[in-house]
């Protein structure tokens, strides 16, 4: 017989369980619930809401995720993802995550390097802007309205469709999404003929942290200063870009060579240090490094491909080539000439008859993978090449790249202080390091992560000082990170200078201006002074 005592005991412990999994429930809960009172129409925010029990929301979450080392079963994951198809959805999303204590991570591509725009180690909602990817093209006066969420190949397809001889400066992997790409810049292989993306950008519309929309009368000159080029995630979520879109020649030449140490390498990539920066506008050379098996049995070495673009015809490429860069043996064979859309497809190895490749936003083979970044302003002696081959010969190498892009050109021409992005006249190149797996798991990620950082400490006698400057689209967390809650204004100093330079110190005091409060904020976005 069971005892009064025993069953008043279960039914206590009963009542205090269902209790306590009520109050566990009740932040999900309320912002579930505040969605849907705060939505203009209750119903179509309905259907873009993926809580951890919705069959869709491990897809939906996984389906723009570019770097396998955030996509674990130990990665923390958002309680509600909202796919917002109009503004409201975003302005109800935002009142009712400051209102039950969720931060919001915003993602347009997911291609963000340390998975910032859907990762957070506090409870957050994720704002998936998948579905706001729409593209206006007005050829008359050579601008488009562009979507946040809209990839690069989406936009140059749509610019493709209606010109030959327009296009857009911004990066070559097409999957990219807008909305990450504008926010830190944005560069590709047009940045020394018209600069970044950001340098084109003349209008958007941005949500704050009170619901406002905002264009760029209405949120004056200083944020959208901010905007372009300062990083994404600190002044609010930007739904679409007026950009200006500019000229191309409707032929363009372009030709990728390699050569291996044993064809000279070292001596050529040592020789393009002075010749790569200085070359008209309408060109661009890149040299990208990576470990090779030679012909000659199977023998390891290390080979240096010259990829360039050139704004026009073969013939007169040729005529420059040998005028200023003769070492390297261009002729004519080693040429095609083809539309400046046609070279997107080609930058990517793509077929270049197949222009719908550039609509598919899924066309990239993910891996794990860790990007860093330098700026390099006096030429490198051979010897720190040489120290860098050293690197590549080791197991870890086999899966590295070391891609240098020249600047000069336009990049030289635009001030430092024009948009946040500060690398500008003084830099002969950047430097962009990178390692990948395909497989494993972050476990096994950790040898290649030590590999690509003992590299950048390797490479610090010969690249930018005080500070030594990094790329903020190349996200980087291991430059420094902001304390968690309340940062304080000299701890993102740490990293803060090194993306900006002086720039930061302007990047906060408009942060102060439109969301004092710090409620967009991650692990490196721009602090209110509040913090300091």
């Amino acid at each position: 017989m069971k005892s009064p005592l025993c069953s008043m005991l279960r039914f206590l412990f009963v009542i205090l369980f269902s209790f306590s999994r009520a109050i566990t429930a009740q932040p999900h809960e309320k912002f579930l619930h505040c969605l849907s009172l705060h939505s203009n129409d209750s119903s179509s925010i309905s259907k873009v809401i993926y809580s951890q029990n919705n069959s869709s929301y491990s897809s939906v979450l996984e389906s723009s995720i570019q770097n396998l080392r955030f996509s674990t079963i130990a990665t923390p994951k958002p309680s509600v993802i909202i796919t917002p198809l109009q503004a409201s959805h975003i302005q109800a999303t935002i009142y009712c995550s400051k209102k039950h204590g969720f931060q919001i991570r915003t993602r347009s591509g997911g291609h963000d390097y340390e998975g910032l725009s859907y990762v957070s180690e506090v409870p957050f909602v994720l704002i998936d802007l998948v579905n706001l990817r729409s593209i206006n093209v007005d050829v008359e006066n050579r601008t488009a309205w562009v979507q946040a969420a809209a990839t690069l190949g989406q936009l140059y397809y749509r610019i493709a469709e209606k010109s030959r001889t327009l296009a857009f400066p911004a990066g070559t992997c097409h999957t990219v999404g807008v909305g990450g790409q504008f926010s830190g810049g944005g560069y590709g292989i047009l940045l020394r003929k018209y600069g970044l993306a950001a340098d084109n950008v003349i209008d958007a519309h941005l949500i704050d942290a009170n619901g406002r929309i905002l264009d760029r009368k209405s949120m004056g000159e200083d944020l959208f200063w901010a905007i372009r080029g300062g990083g994404g995630g600190s002044y609010g979520i930007v739904i679409d870009w007026k950009v200006k879109l500019v000229s191309v020649p409707a032929t363009v030449t372009a030709f990728l060579i390699t050569k291996t140490l044993e064809q000279n390498a070292i001596e050529l990539i040592h020789r393009w240090q002075y010749v790569a920066h200085r070359l008209p506008n309408d060109m661009v050379l890149a040299v990208s490094i990576s470990r090779a098996t030679s012909g000659q049995e199977g023998k390891e070495t290390i080979q240096a491909s010259f990829n360039a673009l050139f704004l026009g015809r073969v013939d007169k490429l040729i005529s420059l080539m040998e005028n200023r860069f003769p070492e390297l043996g261009i002729v004519k064979q080693d040429c095609i000439e083809m539309s400046w859309i046609q070279s997107i497809l080609a930058a990517n190895q793509f077929p270049t008859d197949r222009l719908d490749i550039l609509l598919d936003r899924a066309a990239f083979n993910k891996t794990f993978f860790k990007i860093k970044s330098d700026y390099v302003k006096e030429p490198i002696p051979k010897v720190g090449f040489e120290r860098m081959w050293q690197k590549f010969y080791e197991e870890e190498g086999r899966n590295a790249t070391i891609l240098l892009v020249p600047y000069g050109g336009k990049m030289a021409e635009i001030s430092e202080t024009e948009i946040p992005f500060p690398h500008r006249a003084g830099n002969m190149y950047k430097i962009m390091y990178s390692i990948s797996r395909a497989e494993g798991g972050n476990l096994e990620f950790q040898r290649p992560l030590s590999w690509i950082r003992r590299l950048y400490r390797l490479m610090t006698p010969y690249v930018s000082k005080s500070p030594r400057e990094a790329y903020v689209n190349y996200r980087d967390l291991d430059i420094g990170v902001n304390n968690k809650g309340n940062t304080s204004y000299t701890q993102a100093s740490i990293w803060g200078f090194k993306y900006f330079k002086n720039n930061f110190n302007k990047l906060v005091q408009v942060k102060t201006q439109i969301d004092p409060e710090n409620f967009f904020k991650h692990e490196q976005s721009i602090p209110p002074l509040s913090s300091w």
